[in-house]
């Protein structure tokens, strides 16, 4: 019996029209929304894949990083009202073993011990960037969901356009554009470049899976919103994900992004078969908890 079939009644309760089931693997994915994280995620490749954000005249965005040495963010993640799981975004500064600055982000998202019981979820992903090119240097993804295995490791070499990428002990080097991002870096790629102006859009190239993807990423409106954190105006965001991995897939996915100087992800959303996937910020920003 699959976890969509045993959480069959619990549906009804929030819905009683509904009628049809989520697959198993739909769910899977669709709850790693935020590893999506969060802009999504978390996201610039050669000149004809890659454009800068455009805003119809508007300046760009400030090249000041809103993330800072130590940055953790917290994410509850809920489907139809059931907290499904928590999810963590970290920023670590530090150097190359050659000397040079580097970023480190790493993601994590676990499901809650309610969901573990029908479908244990317990990913982590680690993404190494270069500080001066903002471009990943390397990037290690573990996938475990149910009885799913997955080990994914990539070390880019953008001056010779290569990616060696090895899936499950089985390496290939394949072509990359020149400012390809991973799966993880171009969440905060977005979230450092994208101007927070209604209509401003971005394009990139981002690698995954031995496949290199085109992701667009558009500006839909400033809004303001509470939760935890407060009320903050925020610049509601909608990510095209044109693959499935680390972030949710199959449909847009909106997050909301604070427009200070911080430029936090403080919400994502993503509707789903059934209801709607939701990740929350709970700590990490907010009047209680500064970055």
């Amino acid at each position: 019996m699959s976890f969509a079939q045993r959480l069959k009644p619990s549906w009804r309760r929030h819905d009683v029209c509904c009628r049809r089931s989520v697959p198993l693997s739909s769910f899977s994915l669709r709850f790693n929304l935020f590893l999506a994280i969060t802009v999504l995620a978390t996201i610039v490749a050669s000149a004809p894949l890659v454009s800068s954000a455009t805003t119809d005249g508007q300046p760009p965005a400030p090249a000041a990083l809103p993330f800072v040495n130590g940055e953790r963010l917290s994410y509850d993640v809920t489907w139809l009202g059931m907290r499904a799981g928590i999810a963590t975004m970290v920023v670590q500064e530090g150097l190359t073993a050659g000397g040079r600055p580097q970023l480190t982000f790493t993601m994590t998202a676990r499901s809650s011990p309610t969901v573990t019981k029908f479908y244990p979820v317990d990913n982590r992903g680690v993404s190494q960037v270069d500080l001066d090119s903002f471009l990943p240097t390397h990037m290690t993804f573990a996938r475990r969901e149910g009885k799913r295995f997955n080990d994914f490791d990539y070390t880019f070499r953008h001056t010779e356009g290569l990616v060696t990428a090895v899936k499950d002990g089985k390496s290939d080097e394949l072509a990359i554009p020149a400012d390809a991002q991973d799966a993880m870096s171009c969440l905060y790629y977005v979230r450092k470049v994208l101007p927070f102006v209604p209509g401003a859009s971005l394009s990139m190239t981002v690698h995954h899976d031995k496949k290199n993807y085109k992701m667009d990423v558009r500006v839909e409106a400033l809004e303001t919103v509470e939760g935890r954190w407060g009320k903050r105006e925020t610049a509601r965001v909608v990510v095209i994900m044109p693959f499935q991995g680390i972030f949710l897939n199959e449909g847009n996915i909106r997050v909301w992004f604070t427009t200070d100087e911080h430029r936090v992800p403080v919400r994502m959303k993503a509707k789903v078969v059934v209801g709607s996937i939701v990740a929350e910020l709970t700590d990490g920003y907010g009047a209680t908890s500064q970055p």
